[in-house]
């Protein structure tokens, strides 16, 4: 397995809030800081409904964009609908060099529950619906949100590149995939990106990740907080945390921007207190000692 720690400031070390550890290419096209925004949370219980407080969930947004993040990641199935909008509503027209990222594929037919649906037809109309509430002429990047096993890959993808070719998507990203099928994905279309659940303590995606590394493709991690559930009392994250004067999610985050340089974390949060900490976390620098003994937290898939 590969590794990565930064040697210096200027090796995706980072040390000044709004550099996010850095920039990073996607598609050698947008140029986006390293620390994204999430917004799943955007939305109430279960992924379901308007948030508790759409208001707070507005400033979230705007001010992330303030704080330098300018890679905003959604999908037309948060809500669903909803974060959709609240990014459109916050940020339209949009700041110089922000990326919205969405996705198409998965239906919900109540809280909690996501149905694949990768008909043809259903990307093509859910990609034009996102286009609306979004309020872009294009989106700059399109991930198909889950394989759906019923349809063939080829008829899947293939939705996709007749989108792109009549301007409507700018770039295709996958979700949720194996090294095989993501190998596959690109004998049908080239593949920008690949957003997988991976985190310091998940690391499932390890021979993903290796693939996106090895082939310059950007790997979104999701769920890189495991919501906050990261750490136990005694952990490794929570140790260097304290002789970071951190907190376990900023170091998990710290681990993430070190790990791979074609990773971009995507932490989301409902609160603006919250973003504040997570985008703060892209001024830790840790040491190799520190990568090191945080590495030993993913069990058998350590690398």
């Amino acid at each position: 397995m590969s590794s990565r720690i930064p040697t210096s400031a200027s090796d995706n070390g980072g040390g000044e809030p709004g550099g996010h550890n850095g920039e990073l290419l996607i598609a050698n096209d947008f140029l986006v800081a390293r620390l994204g925004l999430g917004t799943m949370r955007l939305t109430g219980k279960g992924i379901w409904g308007e948030p508790a407080d759409r208001s707070e969930a507005i400033r979230v947004v705007r001010r992330a964009a303030e704080l330098g993040v300018n890679f905003i990641d959604t999908a037309d199935s948060y809500g669903p609908n909803v974060s959709e909008r609240i990014i459109a509503e916050a940020l339209y027209p949009y700041p110089e060099g922000v990326v919205i990222a969405t996705k198409g594929g998965l239906e919900r037919p109540g809280p909690d529950q996501w149905v694949e649906n990768g008909k043809p037809e259903h990307l093509r109309s859910a990609c034009e619906s996102s286009l609306r509430r979004l309020r872009l002429d294009r989106i700059g990047l399109y991930q198909l949100h889950r394989i759906d096993p019923r349809v063939p890959v080829e008829d899947q993808l293939g939705a996709l590149k007749d989108l792109q070719a009549e301007g409507k998507i700018k770039h295709i990203g996958l979700s949720e995939v194996t090294v095989r099928q993501l190998q596959h994905a690109r004998t049908i279309a080239p593949i920008a990106s690949v957003q997988n659940r991976y985190s310091v303590t998940d690391r499932g995606a390890e021979d993903v990740l290796d693939y996106c590394e090895q082939n310059d493709i950007v790997f979104i991690p999701w769920f890189p907080l495991a919501a906050g559930g990261l750490t136990g009392a005694d952990s490794p994250l929570r140790r260097v945390a304290a002789q970071k004067d951190a907190t376990p999610s900023q170091v998990a985050l710290a681990w993430l921007l070190a790990r791979s340089p074609v990773i971009v974390p995507i932490p989301g949060t409902s609160k603006v207190a919250h973003l504040i900490e997570n985008v703060a976390a892209a001024a830790i620098t840790l040491t190799e000692d520190e990568f090191n003994a945080l590495n030993q937290m993913g069990g058998e898939n350590a690398i």
